[in-house]
């Protein structure tokens, strides 16, 4: 299991005291020092069956001062990728890759239902 987080994100930290508590292996990869690449984001958004803006950190910064909100329903899906890949503070964290399941932020009913 790889769990993708920016350790001070108080939800990344939530997400990870639950993966200890109940038990669960995983590889911690800090987004902003590793960035997930184009390929990941384009196999993890087509295993995920979530719409690719579930992908995008809504709520950062960088989102809101870059005015994601109005441009990302004029650019492609490759364009949006691209876009993802290139700062890992755009990227919805905690991100869990395991097998076929893709899981972007953390709701703790959904990762039981899915990760149980």
């Amino acid at each position: 299991m790889l769990f993708i987080e920016y350790p001070k994100c108080s939800t990344c930290k939530k997400a990870k005291k639950w993966l200890d508590d109940n038990g669960f292996e995983y590889e911690s990869r800090h987004i902003k020092e590793e960035n997930p690449t184009f390929d990941e984001l384009k196999t993890w958004y087509q295993k995920s069956n979530l719409p690719l803006k579930r992908f995008f950190n809504t709520s950062g910064m960088l989102y809101k001062s870059m005015k994601l909100k109005e441009k990302l329903s004029d650019m492609s899906e490759e364009e949006q990728l691209k876009l993802l890949a290139s700062d890992g503070m755009l990227v919805k964290r905690p991100i869990i890759v395991f097998d076929d399941i893709v899981l972007t932020g953390f709701n703790e009913i959904l990762w039981s239902e899915k990760l149980k």
